[in-house]
């Protein structure tokens, strides 16, 4: 019979081998404890046939010394396993949540699109934790509770050799049960998962968009979107304790079967001469003692299968495949010429190009601008610079060489980025501003903010640039949010510069200055500006003008205007304030609708 064991059990025992010794003390602690079982029961044999009959043929101050020897012992040694399983599962927990943290990191933004954020978060905090709880019971459980059953088998054995085969028929029915129940478990165990993870994101998004929520009186729509997940994972939790206690009366059925049994057999054996009551007290104590540890290790069934379906789900998600992680280090500050070269890319599961062979000459310092409607392929394209995607075909170049040639992170060294929804971490102003940067300069700090028009700000806040901008800048407004980016960028101070929409959360005043420091910020650097409002583009060496995925125009403002195509028709309809008759019957349609 060829015995199925499932890969991530093997890779979690692997990644227990460097606590070995500390495992080794913690199961010789366990047999400590299984060691201390079989002798309660020969207490009580030698109690009742040499200490109640007739004069006791020991010292009376053997029993105290014996008795609470054997639970100081039995109290020490089960103190020690939990301690050093404790100790080795929560040094697994962090690396293996360590891993997963690590990996998340790396993963390409096509993950992000197709996972929500709520599985990734249920399954670094909640799955990984059914792991290690599998691995401390399944360690704890089997290894003592089977310690436990061999040396009580053996006193058992020892005392009466006839009722301990009667008690034997207890272990292959209970091996049938538990192989019956873990069919079910494990599938169900997925299920719940992914209901626990579905749960995790309709927490999340509820509280990250409550903004939405009131203004838009979501309040109802979550609650019930809120309880139909709660009472999904209900169920699934009603059905796995259906399946996994349904063991519990089956046991005990053939235990009760079982220890009357015995206690005929016995009665009869007694008739003959063939056991003492101290024999019999002693066998009907070990039977009795032996049922804790088979219950457990029955019983461990289901935290294994919880634990082998959270096993899977992690060890999938770190097996999940990264950005690339080759290419060379650039040994100097890039120059910035760009060249796109037949450039073409499509999303996973779309059959349409979202950009469609583009050729683009960018030289070191110019600022290049990509307009056009929605949905033309602006985004995609400054996203494939740093290597957030990868071109399906053609290729893109930093100063001559492929930047597939060229290491992310060296690459991404190279680029900075403001786009329209501005991400801020909870921390200081001086944390947001030199994020990633070990040692920031304060000096470059406060200069940065300068440049950004955030100075006159500094000196208002109580705390200057320490104070704490909270949830993704929830203290600062949304002008002073998009400049603290701006900011940001300006510290990198990078010869590659992409702004995506970077002051489309600012007022007039506020884009004013901030505009004067994007033209300081942008002197000497290649910058890609994307904008809807072509008011802010008008200054751009070279404009482009991007539809379905394809280069339709190149050129200056001026000259685009002159030519009267593409370019000029949205710079007219933008700024004559009259839509064409589709849009004017299209809005008819809509108010009718309304």
């Amino acid at each position: 019979m060829k015995l199925n064991i499932s890969p991530y059990f093997i890779r979690l025992l692997h990644m227990h081998k460097p606590y070995r010794w500390r495992l080794l003390l913690a199961f010789i602690a366990m047999a400590v404890t299984a060691g201390t079982e079989p002798v309660v029961p020969y207490i009580f044999q030698v109690l009742l046939d040499k200490g109640f009959v007739g004069k006791p043929t020991f010292s009376l101050w053997l029993v105290p010394v014996a008795v609470i020897g054997i639970f100081v012992i039995r109290g020490a040694s089960t103190f020690a396993s939990s301690y050093l399983m404790t100790w080795v599962t929560t040094r697994i927990l962090n690396e293996v949540r360590g891993q997963m943290f690590a990996r998340m990191l790396d993963f390409p933004l096509a993950f992000y699109a197709t996972n929500s954020v709520g599985k990734v978060i249920n399954s670094i905090m909640f799955e990984v934790q059914g792991i290690t709880d599998m691995v401390t019971r399944i360690f704890t459980s089997i290894i003592r509770s089977a310690l436990t059953v061999l040396g009580l088998l053996a006193w058992l054995l020892y005392l009466n050799w006839v009722l301990t085969i009667v008690t034997l028929i207890l272990l292959p029915l209970l091996a049938i049960v538990v192989r019956f129940t873990s069919r079910n478990l494990k599938k169900l165990n997925q299920d719940s998962l992914r209901v626990n993870a579905e749960l995790t994101q309709v927490i999340e998004e509820s509280t990250r968009a409550q903004q939405v929520i009131k203004i838009f009186g979501g309040q109802e729509f979550e609650k019930r979107r809120f309880h139909e997940n709660s009472e999904n994972l209900r169920r699934y939790t009603m059905r796995m304790t259906k399946t996994f206690s349904s063991t519990v009366p089956i046991t005990q059925f053939m235990t009760a079967s079982a220890v009357a049994i015995v206690i005929v057999m016995a009665l009869i054996q007694s008739g003959n001469g063939q056991i003492t009551v101290g024999g019999f007290v002693s066998f009907i104590t070990a039977m009795l003692m032996l049922l804790t540890p088979l219950k457990q290790l029955a019983e461990v069934n289901g935290p294994l299968q919880r634990g082998m379906a959270a096993a899977e789900a992690v060890f999938n998600l770190i097996d999940m495949p990264t950005e690339r992680t080759g290419g060379r280090a650039l040994e100097k500050r890039a120059a910035g010429k760009i060249d796109l070269v037949d450039l073409c890319f499509s999303y996973p599961e779309r059959d349409q190009l979202a950009l469609d062979h583009v050729n683009l000459s960018v030289n070191a310092g110019e600022t290049i601008a990509f307009v056009g409607m929605s949905g033309g392929g602006k985004s995609t394209l400054v996203n494939m610079i740093p290597g957030f995607y990868s071109a399906t075909a053609g290729q893109i170049l930093l100063d001559g060489e492929s930047i597939e040639d060229i290491s992310l992170r060296s690459l991404r060294q190279q680029i900075a980025m403001v786009s329209q929804n501005v991400v801020l971490f909870n921390g200081t102003i001086i944390d947001n501003v030199a994020y990633g940067d070990p040692d920031p300069d304060l000096a470059k700090v406060e200069a940065a903010l300068d440049a950004a028009h955030l100075g006159d700000l500094m000196k208002e806040l109580h705390d200057g640039i320490h104070t704490v901008v909270g949830d993704n800048g929830s203290r600062l407004s949304g002008g002073q949010r998009q400049r603290l980016a701006i900011a940001r960028a300006i510290y990198k101070n990078a010869p590659i510069l992409i702004l995506d929409e970077a002051t489309s959360a600012l007022d007039t005043e506020s884009e004013r200055a901030v505009q004067a420091a994007l033209d300081w910020l942008m002197e000497g650097r290649t910058t890609f500006v994307i904008a809807h409002r072509l008011s802010t583009v008008e200054r751009a060496d070279r404009i482009v003008v991007l539809s379905a995925g394809q280069v339709v125009e190149v050129g200056s403002h001026q000259e685009l205007l002159d030519k009267n195509g593409a370019y000029a028709k949205l710079y007219h309809l933008q700024f004559s304030g009259e839509g064409t008759e589709q849009d004017e019957a299209k809005l008819q349609q809509l108010k009718k609708l309304l």
